[in-house]
C-alpha cells in the first residue's frame, strides 16, 4: 500500500500564454468598397506599435531561478530553470518560421572552459549598446533584426551579451520543438475545493499565474562551476534545427538574465540510490529485523538449532569469562530483540527486585554455556550508577531521607496512631501554629507566652527527670520498619513526602527504558546485525530494562531495609515497545529526510530520535510499527531524473491528474538517463528531436500523439524520492 502523502499546496500547468498582439510594428486597414457601383473608398493605414523590451528584461520579471544563485550542492541530476512573474513574457515576440507556441527565448546551461569570454563560469559578460550590438562592434554573429525594427530610443540602450562558439551552439541549443515544450505556465495557490473535483475546471487566476522557462542541459557530473543564461533568440531562426550553421567564431547573443551555481562531484549514489538499497539489500532478500542472519536451522543436529535460534531472537555468540577464570562463549542479548522477549526469570523467593547479577545468569545446562543477557544488564546498571557521582549522592540522599522517615512511621504505629503525609511534612504542625497565631486576634497566643514565661522564671519543670511518659513505646525495630515499609498505604504516604529525593533518582533511571544512558554496543552487540547501509526493526524488552533498574539501584545498599526502600524508586515506565535503527549515509547526508511509521494507516510519531556516531538513527515509538517510509526532503519544485536514471510518469487527466503511474522507462537502467541525452557527451536532454526522443517516448507510454508543454512539464517533475519498509 502506498503511503505518500500529498502536499497541501494547489498547482496546475498550462502550455502558454499567446498574447492578442506580438511585440513589434503593427498596421491597422480598412478597405471599403461599394457593391452596387463597383467603387471604393481610399484605403486607410494606421500604424502602431506593441512595445516590449527587446534586449532586456526587467529584474522585476523575474521571480525566482533554480538552482539558486551562488548555491553550492549536487544538481547533476536536475534541469536548472527561471520562472518569471509576466506569465505572456516568453511568447511576446513570435520567432518568424516557427509556431505560436514556440518562445522568442531559451535557457542555455555552459560549464567551465566554454565561453570565451567567461572560461571560468563566474557570469563574465560583455555589454555594449543596441547599435555597437547589431554593427558588430564584437567579436560573434550579431542577430539578424531589420533596423526598421529598432526603435529610435532603442539605440543607444545597453544590452548584456555574451559569444557562444558555433560548434558549442549547434551541440547544446535547443530545436524550435524542444523550446516549445521547455516554456510553460504555472498556477499555484493554497488548497481549493474547487478544483479537480467536479471536473469542471475553473479559469486561471491571472495573478496566481508564472511563466517557467526550462533548461535543456543537466549540470556535469564532474562538478564544477556552471552559469546559466536567458538567451534571446531574436534574429538567430535560421541557426535553429540546423537549417543554418552558425560560423566558427560564433554568435553574438542577448543575455536577458543570468546566474551562477556549483555543482558537486556526482559520486553516482543519492537518496534513491541508498533508499532502494536498503529495502532490496545485496541479495534483493533483505532481513529487516536486529539479529545476525544465519541459515535455516530445520534438519540440524540440536545444539545448531539452538545456537540458530538464539541468533534468529537477536542474541551475539560473545567470549565468556567465568568466575573461576575458564573462558568459554554465552549468548548475550542486550534490550533489543528481534523476536518479543520472554519473561524476566523471577527474583529469590520472598524479594522483588533483583539483587545481583548471579539471579539473573541463566545457565543452558544441556549445552554448557550461559545466557548472560539480564545479568550484563544488571552490571550495567550497577556501572553506570557508580560512574556518576551527582546520581549516586542523590541516592543515597534518598535513602537516608527515607530511613528517618520510615522510623517515624512506624513508630506512631505502634503507638496505634494513623499517620498522614501531612504530619509527616510538618505541614500539620505549621498549620496548627497559623492557627493560634490567628484565633482571638492572637490574644490566646499572648496568654500562652506569658504562662510559658512565668512558669521557666519559677523553675517549674514539667516533667521529673528520668520519668517516661504514659504510654511510650520502646524503639522500633528492623522487622517492625520493613513490615512498615511492604504496606502499600505506607509506600505511598513515603513517596509522597519524599517526592523532592525521589525527583532526581527517578529522572535518573527514567532515562534507562529510553535506551539513553545505555551504550551502543549494548544495544547491538554484533555489527553484522546492523551492518553498513542497512534499516533494522526491534523490540524492547521491559526485563533487560527492569535488570538495568535493579543493579543501579543495588549500590549501596547496607541492609535490609535499604533494598526494600529501593521499591520506593524502581517504580519506572516500561520502555517504548518498538525500534528502528538506521545505518547509512543518509544520516549525515540528508539530516531533513522526511521518516513516516505506520501502524495500520495511523502514523505513528517517535517518542526519542537519537544519532550514534555520524550514521547511525535510532528511533523509539510507543507502538509496534508495521510500516516505515523515507521521503527525500523537498527543496521546492524543479525537473530531472531519479538516482536510478527514471523519472515518475503521471496522470495527465481526470479528477487526479498528476497521480503516480510508475517509473518511465519501466525498468531502472541507473545510466543517468543516457537513453534520452543527445549524443556528444554535453549532456544534453534529447527532448524532441530524432532518434529514441524523450517527449515522443512519453507520448507512446500515455498511448496519445503527443504531449503538450504542461503535459510534459508534470512528467519532468523532480519529486521527491520515496521508499517503502514492511516490518517482517
Amino acid at each position: 500500500m502506498s503511503r505518500i502523502s500529498s502536499v497541501e499546496h494547489r498547482m496546475r500547468l498550462f502550455d502558454h500564454r499567446i498574447p492578442a498582439l506580438y511585440a513589434g510594428r503593427h498596421e491597422i486597414r480598412v478597405d471599403q468598397s461599394l457593391d452596387a457601383t463597383g467603387a471604393s473608398l481610399p484605403t486607410h493605414r494606421q500604424l502602431f506599435d506593441v512595445r516590449e523590451l527587446r534586449f532586456e528584461i526587467a529584474a522585476t520579471d523575474v521571480q525566482a531561478c533554480y538552482p539558486l544563485p551562488g548555491a553550492s550542492g549536487l544538481y547533476s541530476q536536475v534541469l536548472p530553470h527561471i520562472t518569471l512573474d509576466t506569465a505572456a513574457l516568453p511568447w511576446l515576440r513570435r520567432l518568424p518560421g516557427t509556431d505560436r507556441a514556440t518562445p522568442w527565448m531559451a535557457l542555455l546551461v555552459f560549464r567551465e572552459d566554454e565561453l570565451p569570454g567567461d572560461p571560468l563560469a563566474t557570469g563574465m559578460v560583455d555589454v555594449q549598446t543596441v547599435r555597437g550590438l547589431l554593427d558588430g562592434a564584437l567579436p560573434g554573429q550579431p542577430p539578424h533584426i531589420a533596423p526598421e525594427y529598432i526603435f529610435d530610443d532603442e539605440w543607444d540602450r545597453a544590452c548584456t551579451t555574451i559569444r557562444v562558439p558555433g560548434e558549442l551552439f549547434s551541440a547544446i541549443a535547443p530545436t524550435a520543438k524542444d523550446m516549445a515544450a521547455l516554456a510553460h505556465l504555472r498556477e499555484g495557490g493554497p488548497p481549493d475545493a474547487t478544483h479537480n473535483r467536479s471536473g469542471d475546471e475553473p479559469e486561471p487566476e491571472l495573478d496566481e499565474l508564472n511563466a517557467v522557462v526550462v533548461a535543456n542541459r543537466f549540470p556535469s557530473v564532474d562538478g564544477g562551476m556552471h552559469v546559466v543564461h536567458l538567451l534571446s533568440f531574436d534574429g538567430f531562426e535560421r541557426y535553429l534545427d540546423g537549417a543554418s550553421a552558425p560560423p566558427a567564431a560564433g554568435l553574438r547573443m542577448v543575455s536577458l538574465w543570468s546566474w551562477t551555481f556549483e555543482s558537486a562531484n556526482d559520486t553516482g549514489v543519492g537518496f534513491g540510490d541508498l533508499a532502494h538499497n536498503l529495502a532490496t539489500g545485496p541479495d534483493a532478500r533483505p532481513d529487516l529485523l536486529l539479529r545476525r542472519r544465519v541459515p535455516d536451522p530445520a534438519g540440524s543436529e540440536p545444539a545448531r538449532r539452538e545456537v540458530a535460534e538464539r541468533l534468529r531472537a537477536g542474541a551475539a555468540a560473545l567470549a565468556h569469562v567465568l568466575d573461576s577464570g575458564e573462558r568459554s562463549v554465552a549468548f548475550y542479548r542486550g534490550p533489543l530483540t528481534a523476536q518479543r522477549a520472554q519473561p524476566l526469570p523471577g527474583p529469590a523467593e520472598g524479594r522483588s527486585r533483583l539483587e545481583s547479577a548471579g539471579e539473573a545468569l541463566t545457565y543452558l545446562e544441556e549445552h554448557g554455556v550461559f545466557d548472560t543477557g539480564y545479568a550484563a544488564a544488571f552490571s550495567l546498571g550497577r556501572q553506570l550508577c557508580l560512574g556518576d557521582e551527582e546520581f549516586r549522592t542523590a541516592l543515597m540522599e534518598f535513602r537516608k531521607a527515607a530511613r528517618g522517615v520510615v522510623r517515624r512511621v512506624a513508630g506512631r504505629r505502634a503507638l496505634g496512631r494513623s499517620v498522614t503525609a501531612g504530619e509527616l511534612s510538618g505541614r500539620a504542625a505549621r498549620e496548627a501554629f497559623d492557627r493560634l497565631l490567628t484565633a482571638e486576634s492572637g490574644r490566646r497566643f499572648g496568654q500562652m507566652l506569658s504562662a510559658a514565661g512565668a512558669a521557666a522564671a519559677a523553675g517549674r519543670r514539667t516533667r521529673r527527670a528520668g520519668a517516661r511518659s504514659a504510654g511510650a513505646s520502646s524503639p522500633v525495630g528492623a522487622v517492625q520498619l520493613r513490615a512498615a515499609v511492604a504496606q502499600a498505604d505506607t509506600r505511598a504516604v513515603l513517596r509522597e513526602v519524599l517526592a523532592q529525593e525521589l525527583e532526581p533518582v527517578a529522572a535518573w533511571l527514567g532515562r534507562l527504558p529510553m535506551l539513553e544512558t545505555i551504550p551502543f554496543e549494548h544495544l547491538v552487540p554484533d555489527e553484522a546485525m546492523l551492518p553498513v547501509e542497512s534499516l533494522r526493526f526491534a523490540y524492547t524488552d521491559p526485563g533487560w530494562i527492569r535488570a538495568a533498574v535493579d543493579g543501579a539501584l543495588s549500590v549501596g545498599v547496607g541492609h535490609a531495609l535499604d533494598a526494600d526502600l529501593n521499591a520506593l524508586a524502581a517504580q519506572v515506565a516500561e520502555p517504548p515497545p518498538c525500534v528502528l535503527l538506521l545505518r547509512s549515509d543518509l544520516v549525515p547526508n540528508w539530516p531533513k529526510i522526511i521518516m513516516t511509521a505506520f501502524r495500520g494507516d495511523t502514523v505513528v510519531e517517535p517518542v526519542r530520535r537519537a544519532v550514534y556516531g555520524h550514521d547511525v538513527l535510532l528511533m523509539l515509538y510507543p507502538q509496534v510499527i508495521d510500516c516505515f517510509t523515507m521521503a527525500e526532503p523537498p527543496q521546492g519544485l524543479h525537473f530531472g531524473f531519479s538516482d536510478i536514471g527514471t523519472i515518475e510518469r503521471r496522470k495527465i487527466s481526470g479528477p487526479d491528474v498528476g497521480a503516480r503511474l510508475g517509473e518511465f522507462p519501466e525498468e531502472p537502467t541507473d545510466d543517468r538517463f543516457a537513453r534520452f541525452l543527445r549524443p556528444g557527451g554535453h549532456d544534453v536532454l534529447n527532448v524532441d528531436g530524432t532518434d529514441d526522443a524523450l517527449l515522443p517516448a512519453l507520448s507512446r507510454a500515455h498511448e496519445i500523439e503527443r504531449l503538450t508543454s504542461a503535459q510534459f512539464a508534470l512528467q519532468m517533475i523532480k519529486a521527491p524520492q520515496f521508499q517503502e519498509f514492511s516490518r517482517p
